[in-house]
């Protein structure tokens, strides 16, 4: 190799939330560092995350609130670096933020401010962040790791690899985690689209589409004989596809292909007891009509021509049929035809496998100086702000150990 290589301590594979947020404390900490990525922009998952207002972080963040094949081991970055932590640095630059719901904190003004916070931070303890920068070879050579990328030879003391998972491609996801850990000999557990729009069978499709934009509270679950039990309490949107919404893409990453979802379309309701008090008070009212009074009438026609309802008033519905009616209702049950995939999951489940990665300091228990921070390992949060939190958590820790 010639004498003009770079040498760095640390070199970082992904300028996304994970990468930028451990290059800034790496450099704050005296490490010489940079930051590679292909994309023309740092931080593009950052900038339309929470509908272009970065939902940053979740106060309420605990390790209950992520899947893993090895569920304590978020439990430790998560304790070194809190919401707290980051909430700190985000008042420290200034940011204005508000809490939407459940803890899930968004910028007032614009994630730019996020990227922009980070960027600063990168360049205020010298990081230097490299973009446009294609890796064709890594390799790892008397305890060093050398690099071959489009913009020349680099090597490296350490390599922290926070390129992410797959979802999302149009903003340049790739596999290139995932290969590089198996290169050095990690193991990949199965890795699938999360926090996805669910699809329909073309049946239920045509039978739903025209509630296409309508949005509804709801109680969505996986069935009581899926592989894991889940259930989320938040807004359902039917879509021309399917179902999206919070609880739909909160349920996505605990459904399995084939399998059924359960959802009651009236919370917290006694619906059966309801319509039997309404039958004796006004018996002349029609039974779609007693049921527009708690539901959208579109959603009430689609479901009565869907489920089958008579068009009767109160009076002639007998306790079967409005018992029928309320387990329609609460118990809807619907077999989803998959999910939207990657183009619009917000994460990717599965990963680089971490019982071969140290939870306290994110180093490869299998080869020297390689570090995983972020999406790319088996960690997956629950919507709203807590994979931002496991980027900085993750980040935060490896920085301390580099």
């Amino acid at each position: 190799m010639s004498e003009a290589v770079q040498h760095y301590d640390v070199i970082i594979i992904g300028a996304g939330a994970a990468g930028l947020h451990c290059a800034a404390h790496a450099a704050a900490r005296g490490k010489s560092v940079i930051v590679l990525d292909h994309a023309k922009q740092a931080g593009k998952k950052i900038l339309i995350s929470g509908g272009g207002r970065c939902n940053f972080t979740n106060m309420f963040a605990s390790a209950e609130n992520y899947l893993s094949a090895n569920p304590h081991f978020c439990k430790s970055a998560l304790k070194q670096y809190t919401p707290w932590d980051f909430i700190a640095l985000v008042e420290r630059h200034g940011i204005a933020y508000h809490e939407k719901t459940l803890g899930q904190l968004f910028c007032d003004v614009s994630a730019k401010d996020i990227v922009s916070m980070l960027l600063k931070e990168c360049k205020q303890y010298g990081a230097k962040v490299q973009l446009r920068t294609d890796i064709t070879a890594v390799e790892y050579h008397q305890q060093k790791y050398e690099l071959t990328t489009s913009q020349g030879q680099l090597t490296s003391t350490a390599l922290v690899v926070a390129c992410g998972g797959l979802s999302m491609p149009k903003l340049g996801a790739t596999p290139f985690g995932y290969q590089l850990a198996e290169q050095f000999g990690h193991t990949i557990l199965p890795v699938r689209a999360g926090l996805v729009p669910f699809t329909l069978h073309d049946t239920d499709k045509q039978q739903y589409a025209e509630l296409s934009g309508l949005a509804v509270d709801v109680i969505a679950s996986t069935a009581a004989d899926a592989k894991t039990s889940a259930s989320f309490t938040e807004a359902m949107l039917f879509t021309h596809r399917g179902l999206s919404g919070p609880a739909m893409l909160q349920l996505s990453s605990y459904w399995q292909a084939g399998e059924v979802i359960d959802i009651n379309l009236l919370p917290r309701f006694e619906l059966l007891q309801q319509l039997q008090q309404l039958r004796q008070q006004r018996p002349k009212l029609g039974l779609r009509s007693a049921l527009q009074e708690w539901l959208p009438k579109r959603l009430v026609q689609v479901l009565a021509q869907s489920q089958g309802w008579p068009d009767k008033n109160l009076a002639d519905c007998n306790n079967q049929l409005l018992q029928k009616v309320a387990e329609d209702i609460q118990a809807w049950r619907l077999k989803p035809n998959g999910t939207e995939g990657y183009r619009t999951a917000e994460v990717t489940l599965g990963g680089v496998d971490t019982k071969e990665i140290s939870s306290k300091t994110m180093q490869s228990i299998i080869q020297p100086q390689l570090y995983f921070i972020g999406e790319v390992m088996d960690v997956t949060g629950w919507l709203g702000g807590y994979n931002f939190q496991w980027a900085w958590s993750s980040a935060y820790a490896c920085s301390q150990h580099l």
